[in-house]
């Protein structure tokens, strides 16, 4: 698995206006402070967007929530949902290699891959429109081996099947994810021995692979173009379909809100023009330091002396690093550091 950063990057990413509004629509899902939960699903956006993460995304999902860079890199890199160099036009294909997929045959399952797309990993094929890697589980060992291709699983999968999909999604056509073997779900391969009144008559497919064709989005990349985009948490809507105002904004940019707490007394300058070195409080690095400074706080002293009240307002206003003062306990360290 590639968890490094393609050398190659673009020079900048926005959502689409529909795709921005989404964003901001699952950022109200959290409370105010905690829009750093809304990392994963804007991260994903940004992928299913340009069909890759890529380092402009990172940053730009960052000032949407008000995080520092590194954080999100940390998510990014920690989950091989995410795709951190570029991939197939039309799918990327991730073989679960993993116990009982592997005794099924993942192996040859890969071997189609290499003969179809490319003979390496992440590779891209010819016409650049496949890729593939191989992954560790994907909870589907009921119905191994199987591949997950964008947002669906491919399960009770064979060579010969495997082959035929991808030359399907090459020609424009979209195959029904789910079992491949006529399986409905997970049910003994032999047939049902209990519960046998459990498949409805009303659906073709079981619930995942039914949704993916009604919404018909099986392997689309969302850009924003579909309609309707819900979001039936806002007010009580059923969907957003356009920005909710003329001009959204990151968080970040937006106009500053009342901060809790009380700021403390700050200094002009260093006393003495020499200001202690805030670095050696665990956690503050020189930006870090750079922007006490810019609020006025040079000394250990300063830092050990701040009130309940105080503390929350600098962990609210360090743009980038809040909550850094209660997460790392600066005070403690402050003190010790004071004397």
């Amino acid at each position: 698995m590639l968890r490094r950063l393609h050398k190659d990057q673009p020079d900048a990413f926005v959502f689409t206006p529909d795709n921005l509004a989404w964003a901001e629509a699952q950022i109200q899902k959290y409370p105010e402070g905690r829009q750093a939960s809304a990392i994963i699903p804007l991260l994903w956006r940004a992928q299913e967007q340009e069909r890759w993460l890529t380092r402009p995304a990172m940053e730009y999902v960052a000032a949407m929530l008000g995080m520092a860079y590194i954080r999100v890199l940390e998510v990014a890199t920690f989950y091989f949902m995410f795709q951190l160099h570029p991939v197939g036009s039309v799918a990327h294909i991730q073989v679960c290699g993993t116990t009982s997929c592997m005794i099924c045959g993942a192996e040859d399952l890969i071997g189609v891959c290499k003969e179809k797309i490319a003979k390496n990993a992440h590779d891209l094929s010819d016409d650049g429109k496949f890729s593939w890697e191989e992954v560790e589980c994907l909870g589907a060992c009921a119905n191994a081996p199987m591949a997950q291709i964008g947002k669906d699983y491919y399960e009770d999968l064979t060579t010969a099947r495997l082959g035929e999909i991808i030359d399907e999604m090459a020609a424009g056509g979209v195959p029904v994810p789910g079992p491949q073997s006529g399986r409905f779900a997970a049910e003994p391969k032999e047939g049902l021995t209990t519960l046998k009144d459990f498949r409805s008559d009303k659906n073709k497919y079981n619930a995942s692979a039914q949704a993916a064709i009604d919404i018909g989005d099986t392997i689309k990349r969302i850009d924003g173009t579909e309609v309707p985009l819900l979001t039936p948490w806002i007010e009580g809507s059923v969907a957003v379909a356009k920005p909710r105002v003329a001009k959204v904004t990151p968080i970040s940019a937006a106009a500053p809100k009342a901060a809790p707490g009380a700021k403390p007394a700050g200094l002009s300058e260093a006393r003495g023009g020499q200001a202690d070195d805030l670095k050696l409080i665990k956690g503050v690095g020189p930006k870090l330091e750079k922007l006490l400074h810019s609020l006025g706080f040079f000394h250990f002293d300063q830092i050990a002396n701040w009130t309940a009240e105080e503390i929350a307002w600098v962990d609210e206003n360090l743009a980038g690093f809040k909550g850094r003062v209660t997460r790392d306990d600066w005070i403690v360290q402050a003190k010790v550091l004071a004397t």
